[in-house]
């Protein structure tokens, strides 16, 4: 699968009511949850003082990651993404010991 940085802001439409966001957001956690044994989701930050998170997140490509990945998610009509394509850098400590 290929890696993905992911920043994620999600903007509650006005008008929606408190229980279909606290609805939403259990489902979230849920689908997270299921992304991350799936390997899809590997790491989600969020900055500090800020609304909205950043991930590194795995598919087979931007078009799955857009359809069956982040498609997915509840409160995916909610959000707006940016999503960076990554590699590995020779660099990387987390390459260390592996061969290519």
């Amino acid at each position: 699968m290929r890696e993905f940085l992911v920043e994620i802001t999600t903007t509650v439409p006005e008008g929606t009511g408190q229980d279909e966001v606290d609805r939403r957001r259990a489902a979230e956690a849920v689908r997270a949850k299921e992304l991350a044994a799936t390997g899809n989701l590997a790491r989600l930050w969020r900055p500090v003082g800020e609304l909205r998170s950043i991930g590194v997140w795995r598919a087979a490509d931007e078009a799955e990651l857009h359809e069956k990945v982040l498609g997915t998610l509840p409160l995916r009509p909610w959000m707006t993404i940016t999503i960076t394509p990554l590699e590995s850098h020779p660099n990387d400590p987390g390459n260390a010991g592996r061969t290519k």
